[in-house]
């Protein structure tokens, strides 16, 4: 009489679950930047907060007020816009809500295009000097352009492309959140926010939409190529 011993199979990793923990941990720490990283300049000065060593504040507490009113409408166009990203792309949303998509849509357009050209104008007064230029500015460009496509792809019928587009968009308006993320990790190994902050004007977007291409590239459909008789 044989016997035969039970074989154990290795679990794979549940695709579906890791993609659950990635879009919540998206759209948990939007929420968590888009909230808490604007909400001391709007309870206080910039003077203040340049007082208390706010490296970024004091950058701009003594420059002009149109110069100033430029940095309050980036933060709060940006933020806006980060805010709202994950709700409209939202798959669930856009098909069980379309309304409600377009919407949110519309929002998250137009606050990207308040906050790149005010992020364009104070590209050159950053506080990381020539890199912060080109870094921030290229930014700037690279986000509202991406978002423009995106438009152009929706009114000509085009939904795939437009999600496409507005994936790209949304690896530029999550650079609000990987910007402080990588001075966590920069500041303690360089010793100077100073220092730890011209590495992040390239950094806080270009892995960003690497990890994006990567992904619209991953997910596309393969042409299926016929035999050769």
């Amino acid at each position: 009489m044989t016997t035969t011993t039970p074989t154990t199979t290795a679990r794979r990793p549940d695709p579906t679950r890791r993609r659950t923990v990635g879009v919540w941990w998206l759209a948990l720490s939007a929420l968590a930047i888009a909230v808490f990283a604007p909400l001391p300049y709007l309870t206080e000065s910039l003077v203040a907060l340049a007082r208390d060593d706010a490296d970024i504040a004091g950058n701009y507490a003594y420059r002009p007020k149109w110069q100033q009113a430029f940095f309050y409408t980036h933060i709060v166009a940006a933020g806006l816009a980060l805010l709202l990203s994950p709700v409209q792309l939202a798959s669930r949303i856009r098909l069980r809500a379309p309304r409600l998509h377009r919407a949110c849509g519309r929002l998250v357009l137009l606050c990207i295009a308040v906050g790149g050209v005010a992020g364009l104008v104070l590209a050159p007064m950053n506080h990381a000097g020539a890199v912060g230029t080109a870094g921030f500015g290229m930014l700037a460009v690279l986000w509202v352009g991406c978002a423009g496509f995106g438009l152009r792809a929706i009114r000509r019928g085009d939904p795939a492309r437009h999600r496409r587009w507005m994936h790209r968009a949304f690896a530029f308006t999550y650079a609000a959140v990987t910007l402080r993320l990588w001075l966590i990790l920069l500041v303690p190994l360089t010793g100077d926010f100073d220092r730890a902050y011209t590495f992040v004007p390239f950094l806080c977007w270009v892995p960003n939409l690497i990890v994006v291409e990567w992904l619209l590239h991953s997910r596309a459909p393969r042409k299926i190529i016929p035999p050769v008789m």
